[in-house]
């Protein structure tokens, strides 16, 4: 863990000469070399803050402005992107591993217009693969390219996989409720990227879920990203709230998202905002995605091959 770290760190340091060198380098995919999607990871310090909610209410948000959005659920043996949208996908990631199944063939497409890769708990054998293995599974992600927009709904919590979905990612985002557990993980998450990754600006932006009003969440996110400022010397934009709303637990009592359920709910307006700002707000440099997946693996964009 500790050759991936440092493997991981001087990839940061290269991150804009990466997209360069996918161009350069030879790949197994027939995608084009200016295909990019934007990778948006959402994580949280603890579970129960939302974070699947989020994934998926974003997800719908920015296909309704014309994006082509992919849901992958990431979350390792706690699944339920799937179950947010009372879908039971005969296929997940699980059966890409084993070479059972091609990416392309578990994507499923939504009534909504989202496309989701169901997640499961064999995704955690991702990290025993051999060099070849991790080739195959890198070239089969980079299909999922013609997307403008791939959503990871991570585990909560600080796992190896999680801080690597975090790096790999054009933004991080961090969601955390008011309340002062949340508030602890979440900056126990943040605490523990500015430890690991040598880099001022990541990307990281933090959410403020089921906030009373805007005063009390802008309160909950200055602290925060004041005290990563001031000791972990580290910057967390703050990307916006959403208010509590009762529309959102009826919501997943019914298994749909809350912006399907109730369009104009204070939840739903609140995340039309955060994706308006994410759309206005572009990350500068996107790499090509299988550059981006390789480190998942230890792996140099440049030749494919581990630490």
């Amino acid at each position: 863990m500790e050759d991936q770290a440092e493997e991981l760190r001087e990839i940061m340091k290269r991150k804009k000469d990466s997209a360069a060198a996918a161009k350069s380098a030879p790949a197994k995919t027939n995608v084009k070399a200016g295909d990019k999607a934007r990778i948006i990871t959402v994580t949280s310090g603890k579970g129960g803050v939302g974070k699947t909610n989020l994934s998926v209410n974003m997800a719908l948000a920015f296909a309704r402005m014309g994006k082509k959005v992919v849901v992958m659920d990431a979350d390792l043996g706690l699944a339920n992107v799937n179950v947010m949208l009372n879908m039971i996908p005969k296929y997940n990631l699980y059966h890409v591993i084993k070479k059972q199944k091609t990416i392309r063939e578990i994507l499923v497409e939504t009534e909504y217009g989202i496309s989701i890769v169901a997640g499961a708990s064999g995704f955690s054998q991702i990290a025993n693969l051999g060099e070849e293995d991790r080739k195959d599974f890198i070239s089969e992600l980079d299909t999922l390219s013609s997307a403008d927009i791939i959503i990871i709904d991570t585990s909560a919590g600080v796992s190896s996989n999680v801080l690597d979905f975090i790096e790999a990612a054009d933004d991080a985002v961090i969601i955390t409720t008011p309340e002062p557990t949340a508030i602890t993980d979440a900056y126990g998450i943040i605490k523990i990227i500015a430890t690991e990754y040598d880099s001022l600006n990541m990307g990281l932006k933090l959410v403020v879920n089921r906030a009373k009003g805007a005063a009390q969440a802008k309160s909950v996110a200055d602290r925060m990203i004041n005290i990563a400022g001031q000791f972990l010397n580290l910057k967390v934009d703050y990307l916006g709230f959403i208010y509590e709303d009762v529309s959102v637990s009826h919501a997943v009592l019914r298994q749909k998202p809350f912006m399907v359920m109730d369009p104009k709910s204070k939840a739903s307006i609140c995340v039309q905002h955060i994706v308006e700002r994410m759309n206005r707000n572009k990350p500068g440099e996107t790499a090509r995605i299988s550059s981006k997946f390789k480190k998942l693996f230890g792996m140099s964009p440049e030749t494919g091959r581990g630490a």
